[in-house]
């Protein structure tokens, strides 16, 4: 049984200027595919796995054509050359935007499902961020999502998405699959799955899985950072029987329609200059304070010296930065060497319309890996420790800090480009504060620009009814579809 193993997975912010492009990507070609930590389940009796490709970037604006036309060639010529296949499964985000193109995953498996042919079962899996189409609903048997935010769940989801695939496959089964949009676009933010209501609607799903006709239950957030008109939250479910399917789906759509008033942000937040308020009053550490508008991992820029700015002019001391991407900035620190001082611009390297911050900083600490893309540098600037990256990059693993030699533990103030804390940070926040900062993922939903989005849609409207109605698959509705 030879079942193929790729995808594309990528977030972007239609209101990032800055474009994604190939550098941004990692590659997992071949056996570097099956040996990757994502994929090393990959491994079941009677299964050969053909890897294609899969590609995966720090989410940012949109994607280059150039980059996009590219990737999808190289994926379509592998799996090509991997054919005849009994089934496919493509690990997926479903939040990307190519630069003149809407629904850039429904062209990709689509031309994945024009290579394969209609007998050859697909299975994804998707990011619970990420947006669907009825294009891609279409193409598809087998829909697994992520049901924790912050992800805690990437693989087990993954594993969802498979094992359904190799069941069908080895015991002659038809999965297929039903979805109910919902007219709502909540940020990641205040949807957190650590907090009601959302910890309650999630937790219900796994209850929806062991109903009789039922393979797997989600509950999509859907990107809100996206102007184009597939951005919006639904119901997917995956399964045997198509009225049990489709009533669930209705059902979970109704349950997140019924709770959308009640979202809100689970840490303490507000205006960047509150929260500083905060900080300075408290007596326990490390305070973190997440920089939200700024959020590389939500589509962030990374650029911005904004909270940076704020403390200088508070005179703050005993505050750790994690980072601001700059690669001019960093390279200064190479030239310069560890414990020279020099003049620094800190900021604005990527987006010109970034806060930047004109400064005297000392040279602490040097790493280089190797590729100039991934040097970084540890800068004090007064009593405030700044990582600087050459790339767009996140720093919510405490590995990330020990390289450096930097403990997030001891420091009075600890701040980072995020939303909510990554599963590693948030233990050690005492407190957890989130700023609503500037940026292309602010959190000011309801103004943000929206000239392409279909409405009503709440939180941009407010005022209108909805009722959810389930829709099926093509290939599990319509006859003229064979099946595998």
């Amino acid at each position: 049984m030879r079942i193929a193993v790729g995808g594309i997975h990528t977030e972007c912010s239609t209101y990032s200027p800055v474009l994604t492009t190939m550098e941004d990507f990692r590659f997992l070609r071949g056996e570097d595919l099956l040996n990757a930590n994502y994929f090393d389940f990959l491994d079941a009796a009677g299964v050969e796995h053909i890897p294609l490709l899969h590609a995966r970037a720090v989410p940012g604006g949109p994607l280059s054509p150039r980059a996009y036309d590219a990737f999808k060639a190289e994926f379509l010529e592998r799996l090509e050359d991997a054919l005849p296949l009994e089934g496919l499964y493509l690990a997926m985000h479903g939040a990307i935007k190519v630069q003149g193109m809407d629904d850039a995953e429904g062209d990709w498996i689509s031309a994945a499902r024009d290579v394969v042919g209609q007998a050859c079962p697909i299975a994804v899996s998707y990011d619970l961020h990420g947006n669907v189409s009825q294009r891609i609903i279409d193409q598809i048997d087998i829909f697994a999502a992520y049901r924790t935010a912050p992800h805690i769940d990437t693989r087990e989801t993954m594993i969802r998405a498979w094992s359904m695939l190799v069941d069908a496959l080895r015991h002659r089964t038809h999965p297929g699959v039903a979805w109910a949009p919902v007219p709502v676009l909540l940020p990641g933010e205040c949807t957190s799955t650590e907090d009601e209501p959302a910890k309650s609607l999630y937790r219900r799903l796994s209850e929806v899985d062991g109903r009789p006709g039922i393979l797997d239950a989600n509950l999509m957030v859907g990107y809100v950072w996206a102007d184009e008109p597939r951005a919006t939250a639904c119901a997917v479910v995956t399964g045997l029987d198509k009225e049990a399917a489709s009533k669930a789906a209705e059902e979970i759509a109704a349950n997140y329609w019924n709770k959308r008033k009640r979202f809100s942000f689970g840490p303490v937040t507000g205006a960047l200059d509150s929260m500083l308020d905060i900080a300075e009053q408290a007596t326990t550490r490390p305070v973190i304070l997440a920089d939200s508008g700024d959020n590389p991992t939500g589509g962030g820029v990374g650029d911005r010296a904004d909270v940076l700015r704020a403390l200088l002019s508070r005179g703050w001391r005993d505050a750790l930065i994690a980072g601001i991407a700059d690669r001019p900035a960093v390279e200064a620190c190479f030239a310069a060497g560890e414990g020279r001082t020099l003049p620094l611009r800190i900021g604005g390297s990527l987006d010109p319309s970034s806060v930047v911050a004109d400064v005297t900083a000392e040279v602490v600490r040097l790493d280089n890996p190797g590729p100039a893309a991934e040097r970084q540098a540890v800068v004090r600037v007064d009593g405030i420790e700044v990582v600087l990256s050459a790339r767009r990059r996140p720093y919510h693993n405490i590995a990330d800090f020990r390289r450096l030699g930097l403990d997030p533990k001891t420091v009075r103030l600890l701040v980072v480009k995020s939303g909510y804390l990554s599963p590693e940070l948030a233990p050690i926040a005492n407190p957890n504060l989130m700023a609503l900062t500037e940026g292309v993922v602010n959190q000011d939903i309801e103004n943000l620009a929206s000239d392409r989005r279909q409405r009503p849609v709440f939180p941009f409207d407010r005022d209108f009814d909805f009722e959810p109605r389930s829709r099926l698959s093509a290939r599990w509705s319509s006859p003229a579809f064979s099946r595998f």
